[in-house]
């Protein structure tokens, strides 16, 4: 009776680390805390610490990677929080009541707006040791003191009211509310719009840069792409099925955008083509917010609070040629053996709702690869046994992966060996 009762929990057991597993293959609302209602504007990562600006209820913190959070507001006289940034030892919330440091992780918050003439901070760079704010009809201030003081710095800016800001090298570009983009080369001593290939008078919402590439989110107008500092812009929005970027994230090669209403989309080849990752959201998403960290990457939503995937599966898949293939197929995984990663390759012919699951030899469901409507084209997508989710590897031996899409079902074997 005893072997019975321990079979049965090893079972149990095996049986929910494969459930969490299958979990970090879509997006998963993590909102213990904070409920589930809640409105989240930006996110800071420090070390194991995870900060999530909301608007109305001020600032969160979780040092378990979104498992759960803790009001972190003493001081904090404005709930309402557009952006958060790190310099030093200190922590920077912009609010519509200016600017709030923190020195102690941010147990407690005190305003800094000396200088500042407009308190509607919505946006933050540091450049150097140089720390820029953004705001709402002040245009654009500087900080050469850890914000104990600030200077206006809108010499040639036409628009003041700012929504973004970069740093790429020692130029700061910033993005405004109908006043498209203006770049700064002197550390915001002069300013000069830097609009060409962009629509007559476009909100920038967000701006992100990738080696060489700049990237500009717009609303209504897709994602932009210069890759000569700004000199000239281009559209890159193939696989967009929504044009209002609202954020924008690089991670290594890769490019996050986050819509208002048409929730994520990735891009592996600098904005060339973009893939929906929505896998998971309960309905359409605005995605205010995208932060990667510890191997997850957290989504900040509008009305929903917050959600985290699993940044190596959302990856995991690449359009590598766009030209329709003339049948659906799923290849031989490649190296085959493996250890402890792989690729596998497949191809569909039509808009399908694809799913690729790995099995272990028993039946039992290993990981969910693919889960998603895909565009005609082939793809690649990869599949490493040592990192689960958890802590938790794969043990030498046979495994299976199954293709199922519309009309076309296969499955094909791999080994692993350590």
């Amino acid at each position: 009776m005893k072997k019975l009762t321990l079979f049965l929990l090893v079972v149990l057991i095996l049986n929910s680390a494969f459930l969490i597993r299958n979990c970090e293959a879509q997006w998963v609302q993590m909102s213990n805390g904070m409920g589930t209602n809640l409105p989240i504007l930006t996110f800071l990562s420090i070390g194991n610490n995870i900060f999530a600006g909301t608007d109305g209820l001020g600032i969160y913190r979780s040092t378990n990677n979104g498992g759960n959070w803790t009001s972190v507001n003493s001081g904090l006289t404005n709930p309402n929080v557009a952006d958060l940034i790190v310099l030093g030892n200190n922590i920077f919330a912009g609010t519509l009541a200016g600017v709030f440091r923190s020195t102690n992780n941010g147990d407690s918050w005190t305003a800094v707006n000396s200088g500042l003439t407009n308190l509607k901070a919505y946006t933050f760079i540091v450049s150097g040791t140089n720390i820029f704010t953004g705001t709402f009809g002040g245009g654009v201030f500087l900080s050469t003191n850890n914000g104990t003081s600030w200077n206006p710095v809108n010499n040639g800016l036409t628009n003041l009211n700012i929504m973004s800001l970069l740093a790429v090298g020692t130029d700061i570009f910033a993005g405004t509310i109908g006043g498209g983009i203006f770049r700064s080369t002197n550390n915001g001593g002069n300013w000069s719009p830097v609009n060409s290939g962009l629509p007559l008078v476009p909100i920038i919402s967000t701006l992100a840069v990738n080696g060489t590439n700049i990237f500009a989110g717009a609303f209504g107008g897709g994602v932009f792409r210069s890759t000569n500092n700004g000199g000239n812009w281009s559209t890159v929005n193939s696989g967009l099925t929504n044009d209002t970027i609202i954020s924008l994230s690089v991670s290594g090669t890769y490019i996050f955008a986050g819509t208002f209403g048409g929730g994520i989309f990735i891009s592996a080849n600098n904005g060339g083509s973009w893939i929906k990752k929505n896998q998971g959201f309960t309905v359409p998403q605005n995605v205010w917010a995208i932060l990667i960290a510890n191997n997850y990457i957290f989504a900040g939503t509008q009305l929903y609070s917050v959600w985290r995937r699993s940044y190596t599966e959302i990856i995991g898949i690449q359009n590598i040629i766009t030209e329709i293939p003339s049948m659906y197929s799923l290849s031989q995984n490649y190296p085959n053996p493996f250890n402890p990663t792989t690729l596998i390759k497949f191809a569909i012919t039509k808009l399908s709702d694809v799913k690729i699951v790995v099995y272990d030899a028993k039946g039992r469901e290993v990981q969910t690869l693919v889960n998603e409507s895909l565009k005609p084209g082939t793809y690649e997508t990869s599949f490493d046994g040592s990192l689960l989710g958890g802590s938790s590897t794969l043990n030498s031996g046979v495994y299976f992966y199954k293709m199922m899409t519309e009309g076309f079902t296969e499955t094909k074997k791999m080994m692993m060996i350590k």
